[in-house]
């Protein structure tokens, strides 16, 4: 069966002057063109053009799309890699979209959302631009700064979220009065610490230099006491008390 340059942008929602760029470039061919000059497209064309559509959601360039089509010689491989692609941004975007949400309910609220809640599910450019104000704040006050060229964006959107749950719990505890000394405080004190020592090497020694600081310190307290009025000082009597026990 064959469709005209009109149907076929009716089917797919192609423009009829992105359809004759297409074509223009070598990207998507028609099946004949007719001695009236008309343009007929077959299931093939409008596959090739249902892939074209995948990598231009992948915000592929024309130019890398032509290429990878013309490696590619299987349409299911390529189609199975699209899919790849496509889930590994769903999971990103779905990460960044609950961000913003909570983003949207911090700002009705008139509260300050935590660094590391604020900047869950960045890519790595993204990092380098939302940390770039702690570390003019790292630079004026301490002489140094987080290296954000060594950045892992998937080990750091980790990171925030193992915190993002440890502070939530943190700050429930203390709003409902429970101990730094509470059996769930301190397994909640030692899984954390667990972790950090997986991903940053921090032991429970330097949690507590680490909980100490934070409290001192006027731009990494206020981050904290945004979540929960005394959160600074609770996490760091806890770790206090961990580490002595």
């Amino acid at each position: 069966m064959s469709y005209t340059v009109h149907e076929v942008a009716k089917l797919s929602g192609v423009t009829i002057k992105t359809l004759y760029h297409y074509q223009k470039i070598g990207l998507l061919m028609p099946e004949r063109i007719a001695e009236n000059g008309y343009r007929y497209y077959g299931d093939k064309e409008l596959e090739r053009l249902q892939q074209i559509l995948f990598y231009r959601e992948l915000d592929f360039p024309l130019e890398k799309i032509k290429a990878a089509m013309q490696n590619e010689p299987s349409r299911l491989r390529c189609l199975c890699e699209q899919k790849t692609l496509l889930m590994a941004r769903q999971q990103r975007t779905g990460s960044i979209l609950h961000t913003l949400e909570e983003a949207i309910i911090y700002a009705e609220k008139g509260a300050i959302m935590s660094k590391e809640k604020m900047f869950s599910g960045l890519n790595q450019k993204e990092w380098e631009t939302a940390l770039e104000p702690q570390n003019e704040y790292l630079r004026e006050n301490y002489g140094h700064s987080i290296d954000t060229g060594a950045i892992d964006a998937d080990a750091m959107n980790e990171s925030a979220n193992e915190a993002v749950e440890f502070m939530r719990f943190m700050a429930n505890a203390l709003r409902n009065g429970v101990s730094v000394n509470a059996e769930e405080v301190r397994s909640a004190v030692e899984e954390h610490i667990r972790f950090m020592q997986r991903s940053m090497k921090i032991d429970t020694q330097g949690f507590v230099a680490q909980s100490k600081f934070l409290m001192t310190d006027e731009f990494h307290r206020q981050m904290l006491e945004a979540q929960q009025t005394g959160l600074s000082y609770y996490i760091c009597c806890a770790a206090e008390s961990y580490a002595a026990n």
